[in-house]
């Protein structure tokens, strides 16, 4: 396969089982939870399964795996929710290097601003933007050098929704470990047009300006079910929602963005989770 390409699937089982599910649904890269999304429970991985995860992870040639940090972080609060975020986070990250994970996606959390609606309270205008940055700041010091902080753009009035942001977030923590994770619905939801040859190289040169595209670690390849601008985050199946196709095909197509991984977090079209029919749209689209 010229293309990496991957999805978000369950663990049941053991985290190995994953590996074998990625390769019967035709993929060559994955996206796993290193324990419950929705606790405040740390994984705990004994020497022998990762390395049983390693060694099959390498024999069939699965790279790169992500982890998808849990939903309950925070990194905006300046209390208790705040102090767990950055310990579950730390634990996550310690453990990349012995499963050779590549990196964690984050959502990094809300302000929890009372106006959702005024801007003067988004980013580095808002009295908690420090305390996000010296959290960040203090996973990363706390956490192996090869060990990778990935932040993912927003699709809702949370943290990280706009280029901007995103930019100042990267200039004020300024670690090389930390990267993004962009997702397709998120972006649609947000207000991204990237439909036309000339949208879809308006964005991506406006990020590499700000950003610099050897920062995107990862992309979600997801449609929506919801229309353009809508700020509401909810996958849909390849082709059933309203992001369009012709996104897809630019991604996997375009020499900006051909080369990095696309992990799948879709329903699926039997409702159990990203599938081998949405895997194959994908390929369907790839043309160089």
């Amino acid at each position: 396969m010229t293309h990496t390409i991957g999805a978000h699937l369950s663990t049941a089982g053991g985290y190995s089982l994953a590996l074998d599910s990625i390769v019967e649904k035709g993929g060559n890269a994955l996206q796993i939870f290193s324990t419950s999304p929705r606790n405040w429970k740390a994984a705990v991985v004994t020497d022998p399964v990762a390395k049983e995860f390693v060694d099959k992870k390498n024999t069939l040639g699965i790279s790169p795996v992500f982890f998808h940090a849990t939903y309950l972080i925070n990194l905006a609060d300046e209390g208790r929710i705040g102090h767990i975020s950055k310990t579950m986070l730390i634990s996550e990250m310690n453990l990349q290097p012995r499963m050779e994970v590549s990196g964690s996606v984050v959502h990094l959390g809300s302000f929890k601003e009372k106006d959702k609606d005024d801007t003067s309270l988004h980013g580095k205008s808002n009295p908690k933007y420090p305390v996000l940055i010296e959290n960040m700041k203090e996973v990363l010091e706390k956490t192996p050098q090869d060990s990778y902080f990935l932040m993912e753009n927003s699709a809702t009035r949370k943290i990280g929704r706009t280029i901007d942001e995103l930019a100042d977030i990267m200039s004020d923590v300024g670690s090389d470990r930390l990267k993004i994770c962009l997702d397709t619905c998120h972006l649609h939801a947000a207000g991204y047009d990237l439909k036309t040859q000339e949208s879809f190289d308006a964005y991506f040169n406006e990020f590499d300006k700000k950003i610099g595209l050897d920062k995107i670690a990862v992309f979600h390849m997801n449609d929506s079910r919801d229309p353009f601008g809508s700020l509401r985050d909810r996958h849909e199946n390849l082709k059933d929602g309203f992001v369009g196709e012709n996104v897809f095909w630019l991604l996997l197509n375009d020499k900006k963005t051909r080369d990095i991984p696309f992990i799948l977090e879709v329903p699926g079209f039997d409702g159990k989770g990203p599938d081998k029919e949405n895997i194959d749209i994908v390929k369907s689209f790839i043309t160089s």
